[in-house]
């Protein structure tokens, strides 16, 4: 057990003290980020938090003896490393969406040559297992990987606009999949390490994220919380269901908010205020009842996701699909009518 608790609290005690060390600078330097409209923290506020992260989980992956550096893990790294760095840029002067996308695209693509892959995905109605390690199947594959990281990394991006909120769901969401790396079932020691890592490294965060915070994500440290999901989630034997049901919330709010811009017939990359946790607070929810919420509800579906196989999760998926519906649509017509 010591070996999954000493990364765990290796990556805790160095995210606490890089923290504290950000914030401290950033108060002694007057350092500011970019502001916008739908930035609601204080200048002040250091915008740190993805670079201490990033540092801290890889310095304590790389220092790590019972963890083997195979190319799967070298390319999640270094993917991690290009996310910070164009993250960094951006939380410094906003970068122009093709910008961030391309190198989204480019990071997914990188770690699929360095093995990160999917190999077989299961049937959520029939259970059954459909092979992508030959031929089409390949192709299928890459575009699965493509496009399972891109949406992770962008729901988490877009879930990180009040304190906490995309800590939270990332730390739940690890802590979930190194439950499941211990089942004998699936019995794989290095992800429940790395996942070990994770939950430090966002623990050590949140203590210094939780409203009111004194250090936020930014887009280096939120892109690179759903990457770590989005890898993580395939590196666990294509735990993919498992994850998209534990992250339903911001997945499912992610999607709905394409959906009313494109409805509006906007860009689905112009920013807004439509995510759903800037629509309960303009219902009068506080920073906090919203991130606790969010966390309830997370926890609930990691819950069920723990205790349910591939036919299980797809029908709980379609019962939180609906229910998400009645609540963004019954939100909606709340702001509506006091708008009106």
């Amino acid at each position: 057990m010591l070996k999954y608790l000493l990364p765990f609290f290796d990556s805790l005690i160095i995210t606490v003290v890089l923290a504290a060390v950000a914030v401290g600078l950033s108060k002694k330097i007057n350092w500011q980020g970019r502001n916008g409209f739908r930035h609601i923290h204080a200048p002040e506020v250091s915008r740190l938090g993805g670079l201490v992260m990033i540092v801290a989980f890889n310095v304590t992956i790389f220092f790590n003896r019972d963890l083997f550096m195979s190319p799967e893990l070298y390319g999640f790294c270094f993917g991690s490393l290009i996310l910070l760095i164009v993250g960094f840029l951006d939380d410094l002067k906003e970068l122009f969406w093709k910008i961030q996308f391309f190198i989204q695209v480019s990071v997914a693509i990188l770690v699929f040559i360095m093995g990160v892959r999917i190999y077989y995905i299961t049937n959520p109605i029939t259970g059954g297992i459909l092979h992508l390690d030959a031929g089409l199947g390949i192709i299928f594959s890459v575009a699965l990987v493509i496009l399972w990281i891109v949406l992770v990394m962008n729901a988490l991006n877009w879930s990180d606009g009040i304190d906490g909120l995309s800590g939270g769901l990332t730390f739940i969401t690890a802590v979930t999949i190194l439950i499941l790396s211990f089942r004998p079932e699936v019995n794989q020691p290095p992800i429940a390490i790395m996942c070990a890592i994770l939950t430090g490294t966002t623990l050590g965060f949140l203590i210094f994220n939780f409203n009111p915070s004194m250090i936020i994500a930014g887009t280096a440290g939120a892109m690179f919380m759903g990457f770590s999901l989005a890898v993580m989630s395939i590196f666990s034997g294509a735990k993919i269901a498992t994850a998209i049901l534990v992250l339903a919330v911001p997945i499912i709010d992610f999607l709905w908010v394409i959906g009313e811009r494109l409805k509006n017939k906007k860009s689905i990359f112009l920013p807004d205020k439509n995510h759903l946790h800037y629509k309960l607070m303009e219902l009068g929810w506080s920073q906090k009842k919203i991130v606790g919420s969010y966390w309830l509800v997370t926890l609930v579906f990691a819950v069920v996701a723990l205790n349910t196989r591939a036919i299980g999760k797809g029908i709980a998926l379609l019962v939180v699909v609906l229910i998400m519906a009645v609540i963004l649509i019954t939100v909606n017509k709340k702001i509506s009518d006091a708008r009106a």
